[in-house]
């Protein structure tokens, strides 16, 4: 059964003015794969870095609610909606939740938009996640791509501490949900595999990121590349 997240954010493209929100629905991946990946920090550190250089990655507060498959609502300050377009003008939007802990932040991938994204994951798991975070982070393959972040209390909170009831918070201005852009005839992913040093046999897994397990391995002699860094 298909679960979805709904966000309630300010809109980045009329410079954030005036209250009303859009709403984005996005498939839950535990839909996808029964189970919510787990992303390596090093994609946070290099999305970070792009952000430091002005031009295609941006990053702005304006999300104002998380809403949840059961109706729940949730705290808006640990959530990240990364919103994407590469150059052949097909959309990324993502969802993942930061779990902070004294030593660590663990990265969650949570939900995801559009469908024929999810049903990539679905077909081969984690080569295709790893493709996606490697395209996302690749300034000369992305048109643009928007780190949207938390913008004080959310509405439900705001609701629970003013003399707002259920009532009024459910007549909240929202403008129509964001239409699913169609996918482009072609790939979605890069083609190119790292190829084996020994006997140039393509790699079984791509490991540009950690996606929670899994080594990069020859399956015709068994060499084993080393990770970088």
């Amino acid at each position: 059964m298909e679960q979805y997240f709904s966000i309630y954010t300010l809109t980045p493209w009329d410079n954030l003015s005036g209250e009303i929100l859009s709403q984005v629905k996005l498939l839950s991946l535990k839909s996808i794969l029964n189970k919510y990946p787990v992303i390596e920090p090093s994609f946070f550190e290099d999305l970070y870095s792009n952000l430091k250089n002005p031009g295609k990655y941006t990053s702005i507060d304006t999300i104002k609610r998380i809403v949840g498959p059961n109706n729940e609502d949730y705290d808006i300050k640990d959530w990240i909606f990364i919103w994407a377009m590469d150059n052949k003008s097909r959309m990324f939007q993502f969802l993942i939740q930061a779990e902070k802990s004294p030593k660590e932040t663990q990265y969650i991938m949570v939900a995801l938009a559009p469908p024929e994204i999810g049903k990539l994951f679905a077909d081969y798991g984690k080569e295709a996640i790893i493709k996606t975070l490697s395209l996302l982070n690749n300034p000369l393959k992305i048109k643009f791509l928007i780190l949207l972040k938390a913008k004080g209390k959310s509405v439900a909170e705001d609701a629970q501490s003013s003399i707002f009831n259920k009532a009024q918070l459910d007549n909240l201005k929202f403008i129509q949900q964001l239409k699913t852009q169609p996918n482009i005839k072609g790939q979605w992913f890069p083609t190119f595999t790292p190829r084996c040093p020994r006997c140039n046999t393509p790699f079984m897994d791509i490991t540009t990121y950690q996606v929670g397990f899994g080594k990069l391995i020859c399956p015709k002699c068994g060499h084993e590349l080393k990770k970088l860094g």
